[in-house]
């Protein structure tokens, strides 16, 4: 009996001990975020990067990169 007593006081230590940190962690974060609040206008504002667009490829007027791949791919297939 004395070891079940041993083992629910320790299982309340530890829970009460992490119970304890994490509503420290909670209340110490919610100032911390109202204090940077307050002094937010003095910090420098972020630049947004800037998107490189994508351009589509425009097909070429002329036929002649039609003709080097058509005669590429013949030449490719006829060997093997």
């Amino acid at each position: 009996m004395e070891l079940m007593k041993n083992g629910l006081l320790l299982m309340v230590v530890g829970m009460g001990t992490v119970f304890a940190f994490l509503a420290i962690m909670v209340v110490t974060t919610t100032l911390a975020s109202k204090v940077i609040a307050k002094f937010e206008h003095l910090l420098p504002e972020d630049e947004k990067p800037k998107r490189k667009s994508r351009k589509a490829v425009a097909p070429s007027g002329s036929g002649a990169l039609l003709a080097v791949i058509s005669a590429a791919i013949h030449k490719y297939r006829s060997e093997h």
